[in-house]
């Protein structure tokens, strides 16, 4: 008999919850009420009804059905919104989604992670920020997919159990192994560890260790633990090596058959010493017209490397050859690039060709692309090309010099339609037998070097006009193009600013201006010592080049259209690049653009992370050359400023380490954002980009590869 009033007032709670929702359903542009506001629009007066729709109103918050505005005043919830894309982690735990909408990023606050680690696939519920800021953030609800699955690091084990902590600096988790699970790994090794699971509510995953690098510090240890850290296997699978074995030097008739054969035309190779995989040759004919028939000729991978082959997948999983210092991680196994592919001396090779006759002046009247047989006459190193350029004598001096000439054309019309001349620094390390740094020196372009790059761009714009020119009426021939957007106009502006305190100037007016007073600049900076730090600020004022179906241009170059055709031993798109030449100049129908640009987005990704590599194993070996060096006095330039510090840049061997306001015992300092440099809050005493300046080294480790210069303010005047 007690049950009856307790059903009643449910029963009239259940009716009030429905006049609360008409009540808030009605309301106009997202209005919010509080509970007395509710409860007068419903005509409730007495003081137990309005205590009924206040316990309404605050079950219908916790249902989730209603959301808070401010304290006490709430709307209806609107349908949840869910977004998917990358997550990033930041050092003190918390993250952001990153979407290719390139939307603002939505705050992620650690505890809603939810096992989510960097650059996961991720879907998320996105909510309203805490405190009814008004500010969104978002809750990780589910993993679509992970980014990487294997990690580097150290292992430690105890009695009961092992762990794995990882190097990479933005993994703030250990992973837990089983001991029978350790694959024989000795305490403190440095091994790959595999992640199998994470269960819900355990604040480490469980893994498992795949393979056992060496120890910590040692050189071959530190150098795949790097090619591991940024996603490239350390060995090919036997069943791509199975593969390319397979292939021999010889060329069978029939396939020769169905090429244009360039054997008996004077032909060679340009490389650095080292070079193992040649990538291009060039070709020389003189013609009874006056003008000169240049074959540049490119490996044919696309003829090993079929699609959907053993190798055409492992060439796609690494999308590029990575470049460390000691070492290159090659995108194909040794037999194809560096022995059945790579064009080397005395050997017949198959090439995929662009060939254009030229006038003396550069211009190009002709042009062809097909398949084609070489033989490479001699191989030459930039150095030994270098020499003939300057003393006009050596082998095929004839050939060099007009090629120099040819390309000196080509240059100087590519910088009077635009193109900007800044180029990134390339440090060069001399090893001993060990690895062991004993110098650095920064790698000199000369005419040698710009020699090939002039043809090469040559090839890479012919063939992307050639193709972008097949698009017409309903076909659209879907192409990998290699686009360089135009810089942002604010920070076009502020790197203008910046320059000017230098004394130099940026004319920001068009596009012409903007490439010519950039081309200035470079002028002007030849042998300054600011030259380094204004080139580096540039570069990274500049957009990144990317791979992608769209054409919007290359900026940079200031061509129109733009592809990478010229190195498919080290680089995937021109594989790509090939085949789709291949297909239009066939008569195939165009390739589906949604798949080829999820492939041009894996290469840009790729490409990133061999970039990302290849900076952490020249960091590495600049670390190693001043780590027993704490407590010395180095000399360098400011060459950049952040909120909590500023880097320095020492002449000795180019290694970039931080200096942190809150480490500096003189005077406080902060970040002036309006003049850009770093002013002393007491002295007044400011540090800007570019100065030269006395630091000494607190701290180089090389596990994190993070340096740690103290400011001497003294010695710096």
């Amino acid at each position: 008999m007690a049950k009856a009033p307790q059903n009643k007032l449910k029963k009239e709670l259940i009716n009030l919850s429905d006049e609360v929702l008409r009540i808030f359903r009605a309301s106009k542009n997202d209005k919010s009420y509080n509970y007395k506001e509710i409860a007068a629009k419903l005509r409730v007066t007495d003081e137990m009804g309005r205590a009924m729709v206040q316990q309404v109103v605050e079950k219908l918050f916790a249902q989730e059905t209603l959301e808070e505005m401010r304290p006490g005043s709430y709307r209806l919830r609107k349908k949840e919104e869910t977004m998917e894309g990358k997550v990033s982690i930041t050092a003190k735990g918390f993250g952001f989604l990153i979407t290719e909408e390139g939307e603002d990023d939505l705050f992620i606050p650690e505890s809603k992670l939810n096992n989510a680690l960097p650059n996961d696939t991720v879907k998320v519920r996105v909510k309203k920020g805490r405190g009814g800021s008004g500010k969104r953030e978002a809750e990780v609800v589910e993993i679509v997919s992970r980014f990487r699955e294997f990690f580097v690091g150290v292992v430690a084990i105890t009695d009961q159990y092992a762990f794995v902590t990882p190097d990479s600096k933005d993994m703030g988790i250990d992973f837990l192994v089983a001991r029978d699970k350790l694959m024989g790994a000795k305490h403190g090794q440095k091994v790959i560890v595999k992640l199998i699971d994470w269960p819900a509510h355990r604040d480490n995953p469980n893994g498992e260790i795949t393979e056992i690098l060496g120890s910590p510090g040692d050189h071959d240890t530190e150098m795949m633990s790097i090619t591991a850290e940024f996603g490239f296997p350390l060995q090919f699978p036997p069943e791509v090596i199975a593969q390319a074995e397979k292939f021999s030097l010889k060329i069978e008739q029939a396939e020769i058959d169905k090429r244009r054969d360039f054997r008996g035309i004077t032909t060679f190779t340009i490389d650095p010493d080292d070079a193992k995989d040649f990538d291009d040759a060039l070709s020389l004919e003189y013609l009874d017209n006056g003008n000169y028939e240049i074959g540049i000729h490119i490996a044919d991978v696309s003829h090993y490397v079929t699609p959907g082959s053993p190798l055409d997948k492992e060439a796609y999983r690494r999308a590029t050859s990575v470049y460390l210092v000691d070492r290159v991680v090659p995108m194909l196994p040794e037999n194809l690039s560096n022995m059945v592919c790579s064009l080397r001396p005395k050997e017949d090779k198959l090439c995929y060709s662009a060939v254009f006759q030229m006038t003396p002046k550069g211009e190009v009247v002709q042009e062809w692309f097909g398949r084609t047989i070489i033989y490479s006459d001699h191989r030459f190193t930039y150095d030994e090309v270098q020499k003939i350029i300057e003393s006009k004598e050596g082998p095929f001096a004839k050939e060099v010099l007009l090629l120099n000439q040819l390309a000196h054309e080509l240059r100087e019309e590519r910088f009077r339609r635009g193109s900007i001349r800044f180029e990134s620094e390339e440090l060069k390390f001399k090893l001993d037998e060990n690895g062991k740094p004993l110098s650095v020196f920064v790698k000199e372009r000369k005419d040698a070097h710009m020699l090939v790059e002039d043809f090469m761009l040559l090839a890479n714009r012919m063939v992307s006009a050639y193709v972008s020119a097949l698009s017409g009426g309903q076909f659209r021939a879907s192409f990998v193009y290699r686009v360089h957007d135009a810089p942002d106009m604010e920070r076009l502006r502020t790197f203008a600013r910046f320059v000017e305190r230098f004394g130099y100037e940026i004319n920001t007016k068009g596009r012409k201006e903007i490439s010519a007073s950039f081309n200035k600049l470079v002028e002007d900076l030849d042998g300054k010592e600011e030259a380094d730090i204004i080139e580096s600020m540039a570069i990274r004022t500049m957009a990144k080049a990317i791979y992608t179906t769209k054409n919007i241009g290359h900026y940079g170059l200031a061509f129109q259209h733009y592809s990478h055709f010229t190195s498919p031993i080290r680089r995937y798109p021109d594989v790509l690049v090939h085949r789709l030449l291949d297909m239009y100049m066939s008569g195939a129908k165009p390739a589906q653009q949604e798949q080829l640009e999820k492939d041009c987005m894996h290469c840009s990704e790729r490409e990133r992370a061999a970039t990302q590599a290849e900076r952490a194993s020249t960091k590495y070996k600049q670390i190693e050359m001043i780590k027993d060096r704490v407590g010395e006095v180095f000399e360098g330039l400011v060459g950049s400023i952040t909120d909590f510090g500023f880097y320095v840049v020492i002449d000795y061997n180019h290694c970039e380490g931080m200096v942190r306001f809150a480490a500096m015992r003189d005077d406080k300092y902060f970040f002036d954002e309006d003049e850009y440099c770093v002013v002393a809050n007491r002295s007044g005493r400011k540090i800007r980009l570019g100065q030269k300046v006395q630091v000494e080294l607190k701290k180089a480790d090389l596990r994190t590869r993070q340096v740690d210069f103290e400011y001497l303010p003294e010695a710096s005047k």
